[in-house]
């Protein structure tokens, strides 16, 4: 379908139910649009149902306006990419927020156009986005799977009656691998949501990497070394990899799969294309990696002592990163079969520890962000017991730093557990404290201290360098407007000053521009207020007007002036220059100080700026435009400082 024709249906629906602005949230089905309305008055039925693709429309708790398969998921895709916001989000509406939530609002879109993040930082955000909605099940999940854990484990050592005990036991690992065991599904549909590809079909391809339809009698071959695959091989990692490219897949197909057959034939072949890939290639690379850790494990171990156990303990936990640890159940088993307990286990155990100390430094040093401080408190007992998905998912790998520091903590304790040797485990376990009671030969002394090595570690190696700087920033002024590219609304006066015309004069030398000519849809709309906008070729930026300075921005970028006759000016230096936190400008004025026309207020280096991809197109806005009959532009072209600009109108 041209796209000319999803725009056209997507603009004329929103036109007919009242705007954007009377949409709360809007998902679809197979044949449907479903939008929450705010307001059923607003909405014209009859313009609806006429729309040149509508084939009807139901009145439901939702309105339905149905346009057919293949290409129901175009058009509200459309529908929701206009307004910033995915599937099922609420929608922002400007008449209900203040300026601060306005741009915020627009944060993310300035962002994409202005700022460059890094590609790591990108993707550990990409990974955060899929684990923070499964915390909750990670969390309760998790302590169920602690608790029988711990009950396990002393059935195991004789402390506790097996009869009595293991079919309650049971009943926790089942209600347990309701999240653990099928964690790929999950992860799968997160994956695809994120990536803007169907949550379902993400959901099958995570179910590929369990091999749910493999004979065991027969299993698929590793194409590379001739080995059976094995269920989870390639990891949870592997699962978002395949659904980033299921995601291209299925949006190329729809550009090319005719509608009457696009439900049928898209998740057909993306689904076959994509599975096949995650099977003979995804999996079996993960194999010959897994294959060759483990080979360079068995090393590591012959060395022996305290550097192996520092080597193990720090490497673990990408291993459990990439679902490459499962391969190391043989060797446990082996061990236990021929000297009577598994000497790796305590050692890799370590690991959790090293996420358990960092995420205790995470908390102390980011305490100030409430959202953050939340997560860690609930990951942290799941982590102690053993359970190491919630830290790692959820606070340590996303900030990328605290996730090697956490390495070095579990490197630190296996090198404890390393150094004193013979410490070992006589059942496989989960790690963390659970493990206690299966340390063989009154050793769990050793296991104890290696584990408190690991806790300490990870917090000193995470307090002292793990902390990145921009997270650190955003913790220290959470709630705070420093973070967001947010407008401070200035306490509204009426007009002080009886006049006719107002003039407004340049704050700047440069070229003249109109505000639709600002990449920024808040500006360009005029949402701010009527004005100007001004590409400086000069860095210094003077007062327009005799008044007092009503707001000066944390980050030096932004200046609101009133003038003695009570118009309210905002002079916003650049489009995204909150992301630079004040560096590259130099402010001369503080809020309530008095100004005259043509006072320096602000130098900016229009260089570094743009060195650093930013624009520096500054807009000049009358914030309280409502007051007057009319903002005039007096200056086109070049203008100079002290220049007339504006003319307002009482």
């Amino acid at each position: 379908m041209a796209e000319e024709k999803i725009s056209r249906i997507s603009r004329e629906i929103y036109e007919n139910v009242g705007g954007t602005e009377n949409v709360n949230k809007l998902i679809h089905c197979m044949t449907r649009v479903r939008m929450t309305i705010i307001d059923d008055s607003k909405v014209n039925f009859e313009g609806l149902k006429a729309i040149d693709g509508v084939m009807g429309v139901v009145e439901d708790e939702t309105l339905q306006v149905v346009v057919g398969p293949g290409t129901v998921n175009k058009v509200a895709q459309k529908m929701v990419e206009t307004v910033g916001v995915r599937l099922g989000e609420t929608f922002p509406h400007a008449g209900e927020q203040s300026i601060d939530d306005l741009m915020a609002q627009t944060k993310a879109q300035a962002k994409e156009k202005y700022n460059k993040p890094s590609k790591f930082k990108a993707i550990l955000n990409t990974i955060s986005k899929i684990f923070v909605p499964l915390i909750p099940a990670f969390v309760g999940a998790g302590l169920i799977g602690g608790l029988a854990s711990v009950l396990g484990n002393l059935v195991t050592s004789g402390t506790l009656d097996a009869g009595t005990w293991m079919q309650f036991i049971t009943v926790l690992k089942i209600i347990q691998a309701g999240i653990f065991y099928y964690l790929a599904l999950y992860v799968g549909m997160n994956a695809a949501q994120e990536f803007g590809a169907t949550p379902a079909l993400g959901g099958v391809i995570g179910a590929v990497s369990l091999l749910t339809g493999m004979n065991p009698e027969a299993p698929l071959k590793n194409i590379f070394n001739g080995s059976a695959l094995a269920a989870g091989q390639g990891g949870i990692i592997g699962v978002i990899f395949a659904v980033w490219l299921l995601s291209i897949v299925e949006k190329q197909l729809r550009k090319v799969i005719p509608d009457a057959i696009d439900i049928i034939v898209t998740p057909t072949l993306a689904l076959l294309v994509i599975g096949t890939i995650e099977i003979f290639l995804i999996m079996p690379i993960a194999g010959v990696i897994s294959t060759s850790l483990v080979g360079a494990i068995n090393t590591v171990l012959q060395i022996g002592g305290g550097f192996s156990g520092f080597v193990l303990g720090a490497l673990f936990l990408p291993m459990v990163m990439f679902g490459l640890h499962q391969i190391l159940t043989p060797i446990h088993l082996e061990m236990i079969a021929k000297t009577g307990s598994t000497q790796l286990l305590p050692i890799l155990a370590m690991a959790g520890g090293g996420q358990v100390g960092a995420a205790i430094a995470l908390w102390i040093r980011l305490r100030k962000d409430k959202e953050f401080v939340a997560r860690v408190k609930g990951a942290l007992p799941v982590g102690i017991l053993g359970i190491g998905e919630p830290l790692i998912y959820g606070v340590t790998l996303p900030l990328g730093r605290p996730f090697v520091t956490a390495c070095i903590g579990g490197g630190i304790g296996g090198a404890i557990i390393g150094g004193f040797g013979h410490v070992g485990s006589i059942a496989i376990g989960p790690s963390g404290a659970a493990l206690l009671p299966l340390i063989a030969h009154g050793k769990w002394w050793v296991y104890l201290l290696g584990l408190l090595g690991a806790y300490i570690g990870g917090f000193i190696a995470t307090y002292a360098f793990g902390i990145p700087k921009d997270i650190k920033e955003k913790a220290d002024h959470y709630g705070e407007t420093v973070e967001v590219e947010t407008i401070q609304p200035t306490l509204h006066v009426a007009p002080t000053a009886e006049f006719e015309t107002a003039t407004i004069s340049s704050p700047l030398t440069g070229q003249v521009k109109t505000l639709s000519e600002i990449e920024d849809e808040v500006f360009s709309s005029g949402m701010l207020g009527d004005g100007i906008a001004i590409e400086p070729t000069s860095g210094q930026v003077v007062s327009p007007v005799d008044g007092t300075v009503s707001s000066v921005f944390p980050t030096k970028h932004a200046i609101g002036i009133t003038s003695d006759e009570g118009v309210e000016i905002l002079i916003h230096i650049g489009m995204d220059t909150v992301s630079l936190n004040g560096d590259g400008f130099e402010n001369f004025v503080q809020q309530n100080d008095r100004v005259t026309k043509g006072m320096l207020i602000a130098r900016v280096d229009l260089d570094k700026l743009k060195a650093a991809g930013f624009s520096t197109i500054t807009p000049v806005v009358i914030t309280n435009t409502g007051d007057y009959k009319k903002v005039s532009t007096a200056a086109h072209h070049e203008i100079k400082q002290g220049d007339l600009l504006l003319t307002i109108e009482r």
